[in-house]
This record gives structure tokens, C-alpha cells and sequence, in this order.
């Protein structure tokens, strides 16, 4: 049995400013990951069980599979955090209230959160909670496994590889922007940010 499946996200088919077909293609790239995951785990151990880990073959694999992993799970988060039904932003919740504090308010947050979408490059725009300083964070991730911030977790993330807009979008990232923004499920991301809180007694 592999060691990780892939999640059916089939439910967010229908989601304004989403093609269906960019959808599909979308959940069948990240099953690929899932299924390459497995693959680098399982060629791993072989590798060890042969004792090659002293190889060039085994030390090309250790290093694909933070690509592999992070792969599967910056899409979950991705896919987690998206809804069809139009869910609104809760400014009384607590999320709302530490945009406030860290940005100033939630229209800043907003520009500086699109503006690290937006930049040139591939990767990801993610909203971070730094526990140590109590604090958010706008982030760029460079491709899948470069840029996160150590003992951070993230709130809510924007998958900005061209294969995430380009069917529908061609070049017009600043319109994927918007339409994923009409796409957040702020009740998965309260909720999320909820738990970072109550993991850390705040």
C-alpha cells in the first residue's frame, strides 16, 4: 500500500474564474506528485536496503523528494483553501485582527499579499504565522521546496506556477489573482489560523 494518496478535490469544479479543464489538469499534476512521492520513498529504501546510500544515485533522490513532498503538500493547502461558495472575509475574526496589527489593515495586507503573487518567477505566494514573534507573514516560496520560513506554518496559500492560471489566464496573472481571491474559503483559513493560536496557547 503507498505510503500517501492523492485527495479528490473534484468538489471545486464549477468555481467561478476556474475552467474545468484547468482544474483537471491542475488535480492530475498533483497526483503526479503523490505518486512520485511514493516512488522517491520506496527508491530510497532500496537504495539503502543495496547499501548504495553512499551514492550518487541515492543523493540525487534525497534531494527530489523535498521537491516530491512539498509538492503534495502545498497543493492540499492550496486546493484546501479554495471554495466555489463565494465564503466572505470575517473581519471580526481572529486572523482579521492580526492583519490589523501586522499590516495595518486588511487592504495592505491584501496589496502586499497580491504584490508577492504577482512577482516575476514561478512558486508560491503564502500567508505565514511566525509563533516566535507572534506575528504574519506574506512569503514568496521559490518553486516547491526553496523560501519557506523554519518553524512557520502556513495559514493560506496561492499556487502561482503557470500551470495554475495559464489555460485560462494565458500571461494575465493579475486576473488569476483576482479570481482566487473570489475563491478563498476564509472559514478553512480562520480556522487553520485558529489552531496555529491554540497550539501555542496565544
Amino acid at each position: 500500500m503507498p505510503t500517501y494518496e492523492a485527495k479528490n478535490y473534484d468538489h471545486l469544479i464549477g468555481t467561478q474564474g476556474f475552467s474545468e479543464q484547468l482544474l483537471k489538469n491542475h488535480f492530475t499534476l498533483y497526483q503526479g506528485y503523490v505518486t512520485n512521492t511514493n516512488r522517491v520513498i520506496d527508491e530510497l529504501a532500496q537504495l539503502v536496503n543495496d547499501d548504495k546510500a553512499n551514492t550518487p544515485s541515492y543523493a540525487e533522490m534525497k534531494r527530489r523528494f523535498g521537491w516530491e513532498f512539498n509538492g503534495v503538500r502545498l497543493h492540499e493547502l492550496y486546493f484546501g483553501n479554495m471554495t466555489k461558495d463565494n465564503k466572505q472575509f470575517d473581519s471580526g475574526s481572529a486572523l482579521a485582527n492580526q492583519i490589523n496589527t501586522d499590516f495595518g489593515s486588511y487592504d495592505n495586507w491584501m496589496k502586499d499579499f497580491k504584490g508577492t503573487g504577482a512577482m516575476r518567477g514561478i512558486g508560491w505566494a503564502a500567508v505565514y504565522w511566525e509563533p516566535g514573534a507572534k506575528r504574519l507573514f506574506n512569503t514568496w516560496i521559490q518553486e516547491h521546496d526553496a523560501g519557506h520560513l523554519a518553524g512557520c506554518q502556513i495559514v493560506m496559500i496561492m499556487d502561482v506556477f503557470e500551470h495554475a492560471f495559464m489555460i485560462d489566464y494565458g500571461l494575465r496573472r493579475a486576473d488569476y489573482i483576482e479570481s482566487f481571491f473570489n475563491a478563498i474559503d476564509w472559514e478553512v483559513t480562520n480556522s487553520r489560523f485558529d489552531r496555529r493560536l491554540q497550539e501555542y496557547n496565544f
